[in-house]
C-alpha cells in the first residue's frame, strides 16, 4: 500500500465543524476531515496530536470507508469542552457517541492511537463501534511506566511551548532538525514533512485539553480493565515505542483474550508516519471482519 504523505506533500488544513448538543449537557464544537464512501470509520488521535495524524493512511481507508478523522476536544481545533464538563473516559466517550451521531453516523468502525486507542477500546466497550483498532493504546500501564510516560508527554509539551515558531520552522528544514523535535513519537522522523512538524509542533504547545486529560489519567482507575467479546478487536503496538512500551501490549491480549495482537516492526508511538501500508492493512482487516 502507498505512502500518501511524503516531506512534499502540503499539511491539509480541514474547515469542518459539527456543534455537538449532547441532552442535559452544555453543546460544544468538533472540528473534524471526512472523506471516502461505504460503511463509516472513525480516526481518534492520541494526546497532544490533532487529525493531521492520520494523513498517511488516509487515501488506502477513503478508497473503501467513509472516514471520519475528528480533533478530539481540547486538541487541534477543536476548541476546549465547556466549563464543568469533564475529559474523562465516562464523560468523553458519550460525547463521541453523540458527535457520531450529529455527523449522521451509527457504531462506526473506530480506530485510534495512544490516548485515541483507549477511547476506541471505551467504545466498542459500551457498544459504540462495530470493529476496534487500537494503536499503542493508553491504559494499560503500571504505575511507574505511567509516571514515565507522563513525564516524557510533558517534556514534550514544554519543549513545544519553549521553541519559538521561527525555531520550530528552522529545525523541521533539516532530518536532523526533525528528530530532535518529534523523535520520542516517531521512529522514522525524518519522514515527516517540514510542514506536518512544525504543525504538530504547534498543535502540541496549543492544546487546551492536554493538562486536563493528563490529570484524568492520573486518577487511579484509569487503566482498562474489561474484556471486549462482541466486535473484532486489533491491537497493534510499535515494537520501537518510546512511551507506552511494547510489554503492555502483552497486558492488552491478557485483559481482552480475544483481541489479535500485532507487532508493528519498525514503529513507534505513532506508527501512521512510520509503516502507513502496515496500519491501513490492519485497520482495513479488523474492519472488515466487524462489517455488517
Amino acid at each position: 500500500m502507498p505512502t500518501v504523505f511524503t516531506p512534499q506533500t502540503p499539511v491539509s488544513v480541514s474547515t469542518s465543524v459539527v456543534r455537538v448538543r449532547p441532552p442535559a449537557r452544555p453543546a460544544f464544537d468538533v472540528a473534524y476531515e471526512r472523506r471516502g464512501s461505504g460503511e463509516p470509520v472513525l480516526l481518534l488521535h492520541g494526546i497532544g496530536h490533532h487529525w493531521q495524524a492520520w494523513e498517511p493512511v488516509l487515501t488506502v481507508l477513503t478508497a473503501r470507508y467513509d472516514v471520519i478523522a475528528v480533533d478530539l476536544p481540547g486538541f487541534g481545533a477543536s476548541p476546549a469542552l465547556p466549563e464543568g464538563v469533564s475529559y474523562g473516559v465516562e464523560s468523553i466517550v458519550p460525547l463521541l457517541a453523540e458527535t457520531c451521531a450529529a455527523l449522521g453516523v451509527e457504531r462506526p468502525h473506530v480506530v485510534g492511537n495512544s490516548l485515541g486507542g483507549l477511547l476506541a477500546l471505551e467504545m466498542g466497550l459500551h457498544g459504540h463501534a462495530r470493529s476496534v483498532t487500537a494503536l499503542s493504546p493508553a491504559g494499560f500501564w503500571n504505575g511507574a511506566e505511567r509516571r514515565y510516560a507522563f513525564g516524557v508527554l510533558q517534556g514534550m509539551r514544554v519543549g513545544a511551548r519553549a521553541l519559538p515558531s521561527p525555531v520550530v520552522g528552522l529545525l523541521a528544514r533539516s532530518a536532523a532538525g526533525r528528530a530532535a523535535l518529534t523523535s520520542t513519537i516517531y521512529a522514522r522522523p525524518g519522514r515527516r514533512s517540514p510542514d506536518a512538524v512544525v504543525a504538530e509542533t504547534r498543535a502540541l504547545a496549543r492544546a487546551t485539553g492536554f493538562t486536563p486529560v493528563l490529570a484524568e489519567g492520573q486518577r487511579p482507575g484509569s487503566t482498562f480493565r474489561e474484556d471486549i467479546t462482541d466486535v473484532p478487536v486489533t491491537i497493534g503496538w510499535g515494537d520501537r515505542d518510546r512511551i507506552l512500551l511494547r510489554r503492555q501490549g502483552v497486558r492488552a491480549k491478557r485483559v481482552i483474550p480475544g483481541a489479535r495482537l500485532v507487532r508493528l516492526r519498525g514503529c513507534g508511538h505513532v506508527p501512521m508516519n512510520d509503516d502507513p501500508a502496515a496500519v491501513a492493512r490492519i485497520v482495513l482487516d479488523t474492519a472488515r471482519l466487524g462489517s455488517f
